[in-house]
């Protein structure tokens, strides 16, 4: 492999998480009291913290997008989970670059509440442990700001040098070059291959087993 160390994010790379994350923003918005977003705009803020979804893609007003994330975190799990599944190939990919001795590890916008028992429950655990998991409740800046992969670096001593920061938004692309990763997008998650190509990517794959080569 060209790289020893590689960072994934979370949705919309490893796991297809559109259709629950849709559904329970909907649901926050009910009991909210709000109307109904168009899901294509909540789909494209898919990678930024919660607070931005809603200040973005719904009509939630600036003063409620705090609330809107502590209703959406708490009903996730039962709108959610039964929705989201891995992209093909991933866990058997997992598998080949454990063998190979890459270190890997998620850095995600997703808060540990959630993203550990994804990760649990769809068998990441087996190749990615839990302790190499990055989330949004770090207290660091969301991406596009490299705080959460420098974070994953400097905690399993890693250099950005050596290391390949894949993900399926621009979002993703901008943190790893911030800092000082090599980047990979995908083109099947959240964003399309001309808009990752905006963030200049080092590499473009269209399937998650196209890592390997």
């Amino acid at each position: 492999m060209q790289y020893k160390n590689i960072l994934f994010d979370f949705d919309g790379t490893l796991a297809d998480t559109r259709e629950g994350i849709v559904r329970t923003v909907q649901g926050t918005l009910g009991r909210m009291g709000l109307p109904e977003a168009d899901p294509v705009a909540i789909a494209k803020t898919i990678g930024l913290p919660l607070t931005e979804c809603f200040r973005i893609a719904t009509a939630a007003p600036d003063n409620q997008v705090e609330e809107a994330a502590a209703i959406y975190r708490d009903i996730f799990p039962s709108l959610a989970l039964d929705h989201i599944t891995l992209f093909p190939g991933v866990l058997d990919t997992l598998a080949k670059l454990h063998r190979l001795d890459i270190t890997m590890a998620i850095v995600s916008s997703r808060h540990h509440m959630s993203l550990d028992p994804l990760m649990t429950s769809l068998g990441i655990t087996r190749y990615i442990p839990l302790d190499h998991a990055y989330g949004e409740d770090e207290t660091l800046r969301p991406k596009p700001a490299p705080d959460l992969a420098l974070k994953a670096m400097g905690s399993l001593g890693i250099e950005g040098s050596q290391t390949l920061v894949v993900g399926d938004t621009i979002y993703d692309l901008q943190m790893g070059a911030a800092a000082g990763c090599r980047t990979c997008g995908v083109t099947y998650g959240n964003q399309s291959r001309q808009q990752l190509l905006a963030a200049n990517p080092d590499h473009l794959v269209d399937s998650f087993p196209a890592l390997l080569q």
